[in-house]
């Protein structure tokens, strides 16, 4: 790194903070819940559901950049078109991790088809195919508009988690809302923490992976010029 990098040095900081505070904090200070809500497995929810938050901020980067690339084509908008599809299968794969283990001692069972799990596996399985794509088809601008226009479409999916979360039935627990007899001060605290955690997680992988795959490109175009010298000479 640079000397001009001090502002992710600072992020990087901040997250590993804020992230040793939370860990402190929810298994010290932040209270168990009721056997109903899973006991102390409930405590999972404070990483659980700000993973899924960071999923859908990865989700959205992909989006934006993915549709900036299809209308201005270039390193920087496929970089972070990239990055986000990469921080988004990263988060859904925490979700998908943490959620069956207080999905067992919830509601007795590590996993169900109902609608919001089944939306959200297949907003990850998307991802994880863009990133497949990006890895393995090829880099060129062709492959790369393919990839970008799957980022637009595919982050379409997203919506219908939010809307199978508040809208369609299910054995998923509730904690927040109706029916989830309310957090403590301690309980929303936690929460706010996770939050913030999951946020600045996100921003230090989107930049991390962003600046990678620019750096990538650069060395690959590099390598034609020099190939390109090559032949002429």
């Amino acid at each position: 790194m640079k000397r001009t990098d001090w502002p992710f040095k600072a992020l990087l900081g901040a997250t590993a903070g804020v992230l040793i505070y939370l860990v402190s904090f929810v298994f010290l200070r932040a209270p168990e819940a009721q056997p109903a809500a899973g006991g102390l497995a409930q405590k999972i929810f404070y990483f659980h559901v700000p993973a899924a938050y960071a999923m859908y901020v990865g989700g959205t980067v992909c989006l934006a950049a993915s549709a900036a690339y299809l209308l201005r084509p270039g390193d920087l908008a496929d970089a972070w078109a990239r990055a986000g599809a990469e921080a988004a299968v990263l988060f859904g794969s925490m979700v998908l991790a943490s959620g069956p283990l207080w999905a067992k001692k919830a509601w007795g069972v590590y996993w169900t088809w109902e609608p919001r799990l089944t939306t959200l596996l297949l907003s990850v399985l998307i991802y994880a195919a863009i990133v497949v794509i990006r890895a393995f088809v090829g880099a060129g601008q062709a492959e790369r508009k393919f990839a970008a226009a799957f980022g637009v479409l595919g982050t379409a999916n997203l919506p219908l988690i939010h809307v199978a979360v508040h809208q369609w039935g299910g054995n998923h627990p509730t904690v927040i809302g109706r029916g989830g007899g309310g957090l403590s001060a301690d309980m929303r605290h936690a929460l706010i923490m996770g939050f913030l955690t999951m946020t600045l997680l996100a921003a230090v992988v989107l930049w991390m992976r962003a600046r990678l795959a620019l750096a990538v490109s650069r060395c690959h175009q590099l390598e034609e010029l020099a190939a390109n010298a090559g032949i002429e000479e």
